[in-house]
């Protein structure tokens, strides 16, 4: 997610990153196939607060809450979430996220991670540069200080949020096909999303028109070479036909099961 709770169980259905390549070496095939566009005319989105829950197979499992603002230069998101009932008997969660984007290109600026667990703390932190991303990353676990790392990358890469705001901000016409890298915390991915049809989709505040996209995705190796994503094998995206293009719900099939998440409530703040 596109916060930490949410990311933690369908971050892997909608990411990507980026990579050193080789000096000197030839970019490898799948860098050509890459989504070139600038950003869309359609409009960034209003000010809102919402709502999420998060499943596996049928069984609600987390909750979570966002909080999108802009100002003048600037969009940023504000998630809070976690594990709830039986979930979190076997495995506590709580995360928080912020994710900062310039609100003209919607490139990503940074992002701040925590995802408190029951017996560690790690904490997250990318900046985006116009050539590489430099994360930061403490486990409270390890008995390593925390060390700055740079990944390199000739194209553009993208955060799970700015990566939502460029996708959101493109036609979206039905086969149209966008192919984007994006650094959700740690590692680097190839995500590929096509435009399957328009249907309607209900969720708690009702009944919406809904773009569906199907989401595939790729681990990007240490060589810049296309590695099968272990935990992930394809998903279905929804988002609203109107013009919020509100994220409705997500079904994601990983190597546990199928896993979910749907929107519960939305308030816009303008």
């Amino acid at each position: 997610m596109i916060l930490p709770g949410v990311i933690a169980m369908v971050s892997s259905a909608l990411v990507l990153g980026s990579v050193a390549t080789a000096a000197g070496a030839l970019p490898p095939a799948w860098e050509k196939t890459l989504s070139r566009l600038p950003r869309g005319d359609f409009s960034n989105p209003r000010p809102l607060e919402a709502s999420y829950k998060f499943g596996w197979s049928g069984f609600v499992a987390a909750t979570a809450q966002l909080r999108l603002d802009k100002s003048d230069h600037h969009l940023s998101i504000d998630v809070t979430g976690g594990t709830t009932g039986l979930a979190r008997a076997l495995w506590k969660l709580d995360a928080r996220h912020r994710a900062v984007t310039d609100a003209d290109s919607l490139r990503p600026i940074s992002m701040h991670q925590v995802e408190e667990r029951r017996h560690k703390t790690q904490v997250t932190d990318l900046a985006f540069k116009p050539d590489r991303v430099e994360r930061l990353r403490t486990d409270s676990s390890s008995k390593k200080n925390s060390e700055l790392k740079t990944y390199k990358f000739a194209g553009s890469v993208f955060d799970m949020f700015s990566a939502l705001l460029y996708l959101r901000s493109q036609p979206l016409r039905e086969g149209d096909v966008y192919r984007v890298v994006v650094y959700p915390a740690t590692n680097p991915y190839l995500v590929t999303l096509a435009v399957a049809d328009r249907e309607p989709v209900r969720v708690a505040p009702g009944e919406y028109r809904a773009i569906k996209l199907n989401v595939q995705i790729k681990k990007i190796g240490k060589h810049n070479q296309l590695e099968p994503h272990k935990k992930f094998r394809h998903a279905n995206v929804w988002v609203s036909d109107d013009k919020d293009r509100l994220l409705l719900r997500i079904e994601a099939s990983l190597f546990v099961g199928s896993v979910f998440a749907e929107l519960q409530s939305v308030q816009f703040r303008d």
